[in-house]
């Protein structure tokens, strides 16, 4: 799945650049929409990221792709590569300034781990 963002003055921190948390959030968002399209009907929670790499700053005016990728089903849970780049004012090519992998676990009514289809 791919998706875009804009880099507003909003989303920025106090030297210019976007704020991490922010891209944390994006993050999360983008890939629960991923896994919420590839198990309709399922409660899906984020359990964790892992190797979070933010590799460049971004400048506000930026265009973010987000590009999510399913990388493993276990029974209850699925995590997914979540690879972000940017293509900044004025430049003629996106650079990869985020990286990581996204789990979440499927759940029940009672918050309890449940199976995930297959």
């Amino acid at each position: 799945m791919e998706n875009f963002t804009l880099v507003r003055p909003e989303h920025l921190n106090h030297h210019g650049y976007l704020f991490g948390g922010a891209m944390l959030k994006w993050v999360d968002e983008n890939a629960w929409m991923a896994a919420t399209k590839d198990f309709p009907g399922c409660t899906l929670v984020t359990i964790g990221m892992d190797d979070i790499r933010f590799s460049h700053r971004v400048d506000n005016g930026a265009i973010l792709c987000f590009q999510i990728e399913q990388q493993h089903q276990g029974r209850s849970s699925v995590t997914y590569c979540v690879k972000v780049f940017a293509d900044e004012p004025g430049a003629t090519k996106e650079i990869e300034v985020f990286k990581t992998r996204v789990t979440f676990v499927r759940v029940d009514e009672k918050g309890k781990p449940c199976s995930l289809p297959r």
